[in-house]
């Protein structure tokens, strides 16, 4: 073979090399808080090539969501798996903005005690933990007390995230927390958890990707929804599985599966068998928007149809 014919060779190769380097598309993604097992529908999308599949090398970036949120804002970040709370506030600051795939059809919010704890009016005079007057837990909080009456009458201590501890000294009488964290971590202990459900009043979607109009603009929005909804089938279908590959990345401090499996069931509902996993339901939606609009966080005659997106939801990854 002669060294002309070896060279042009050589330059085709690193041609087409160059030009499937620049077909993948490097999408970046924050995920809130710290490298955790609640994030295992995302990693397994990664490990599982889904995103691969979809032209796209993705790379995790962990951190507070409203450390995310302005890094979304900037470009420096594509999406962000944040509560739906962050999506509409910062819409209605005039950040373009949208929800556009729900991890969780409904919010992990609970309220948790070692006392009983049969209803609402159990509160009624009780010392109740919270994070703190922020967040989506706050939000259910207020929408439970407020649907059963109780605004003024139930004591509201900032706790930070010490809620477990809090609740087994007695420092509260109850707590708000997370169905699949603190409720878990008490019964996988042996301890009998009493807990209130906040969806009756606040029926709102979990954390879920948000973007911004830039993305929804082109393909990019709907081929990370695609991989994404593929990882939340998997994690799903078989969560032990799911939980295995996924665990190098989030370490033995990261939540175990036991915590995957109290999440499970939040990732599917009777919509998402119908509409594909990862819609969000609009009925859902309208409700809870209409409770923040009572608790005066949005103006009168927000509509819940401008905060999220069911438009990149594939029907067939259910």
């Amino acid at each position: 073979m002669s060294r002309s014919l070896l060279a042009t060779l050589a330059l085709l190769g690193a041609s087409v090399g160059a030009a499937q380097s620049a077909s993948v598309r490097t999408v970046n993604v924050g995920l809130g808080y710290v490298p955790n097992v609640q994030f295992t529908p995302f990693y397994v999308a990664d490990k599982l090539g889904y995103f691969k599949a979809e032209g796209l090398n993705v790379k995790f970036q962990h951190g507070y969501v409203n450390e995310l949120m302005p890094l979304l804002l900037q470009g420096k970040l594509d999406f962000v798996v944040g509560d739906p709370e962050d999506a509409i506030f910062a819409r209605t600051q005039g950040a373009d903005v949208r929800y556009v795939m729900a991890m969780y059809q409904k919010t992990p919010v609970t309220v948790f005690s070692l006392k009983p704890l049969n209803s609402a009016a159990d509160l009624r005079g009780k010392t109740l933990g919270i994070p703190g007057p922020y967040g989506s837990t706050y939000n259910a909080v207020q929408a439970l007390l407020g649907s059963a009456g109780l605004d003024g009458n139930v004591r509201l201590a900032n706790i930070g995230f010490t809620q477990l501890d809090a609740v087994r000294a007695g420092r509260v009488d109850a707590a708000a927390g997370y169905v699949n964290n603190e409720v878990v971590q008490l019964r996988a202990s042996g301890q009998k958890v009493y807990t209130l459900d906040v969806t009756g009043a606040y029926p709102m979607v979990g954390v879920g990707l948000i973007t911004t109009g830039k993305n929804l603009s082109g393909d990019l929005a709907r081929k990370v929804v695609r991989a994404s909804q593929r990882g939340l089938k998997f994690t799903t279908s078989d969560p032990a599985r799911a939980f295995k590959l996924a665990q190098p990345v989030f370490g033995a401090s990261g939540g175990g599966l036991d915590i995957l499996k109290a999440s499970v069931p939040l990732m599917g509902s009777t919509y998402t068998a119908q509409n594909g996993l990862g819609a969000s339901d609009p009925a859902a939606w309208t409700k809870a928007v209409a409770a923040l609009v009572k608790q005066d966080k949005l103006p009168a005659g927000a509509k819940a149809s401008e905060f999220y997106t069911n438009t990149l939801i594939s029907k067939t990854v259910r």
